[in-house]
């Protein structure tokens, strides 16, 4: 008899200061292995990590150097409660400075997002647990860029110090 599957979708709304990353990953060392990637490239960076354990006591477990931070990844992580999953939640940095050394930690299998838009995961539930399927990042395209929202992109661009 095939088993059911339930679906559902968690809604995560961040305080405007906040980025979240969402992830998988494979293994208990993430957490430290996340900490260690965020310190070093920006050790000003205020930051909490959660990750799901999938195997053992199945723990949420949880490092950074804020404790508000770290507080609200656990819930995050808690309420997503898929096993292999992390959420690192930055304060006043953008993702895209760790992104890439983010991908290189050898267990990370895969980045669902990277944000500062409200997010809703997407779960698969069954009767063994649940899994991310994907995650829904901000809002639908309400047109297609003209001229004037080229220049304003490419302002706000130079203006944030991404490009020159």
């Amino acid at each position: 008899m095939p088993q059911r599957i339930k679906q559902k979708v968690i809604s995560i709304k961040l305080p405007p200061d906040l980025n979240i990353i969402i992830g998988m990953s494979h293994f208990i060392k993430t957490v430290e292995d996340l900490y260690e990637v965020i310190i070093g490239t920006n050790n000003m960076t205020e930051f909490g990590i959660a990750f799901c354990e999938a195997s053992g006591p199945c723990l949420v477990r949880s490092d950074g150097n804020n404790d508000e931070l770290i507080e609200m990844a656990e819930q995050y992580a808690y309420d997503i409660a898929c096993g292999h999953s992390f959420v690192i939640l930055l304060r006043n940095a953008y993702p895209i400075n760790f992104l890439p050394r983010i991908k290189q930690v050898p267990e990370i299998v895969r980045i669902f997002c990277a944000t500062s838009n409200p997010v809703q995961v997407i779960i698969a539930e069954t009767g063994q647990g649940r899994g991310l399927m994907g995650v829904v990042d901000g809002y639908m395209p309400k047109g297609i860029e003209k001229e004037a929202d080229k220049k304003k992109r490419h302002k706000f661009l130079r203006d944030i110090g991404y490009k020159r």
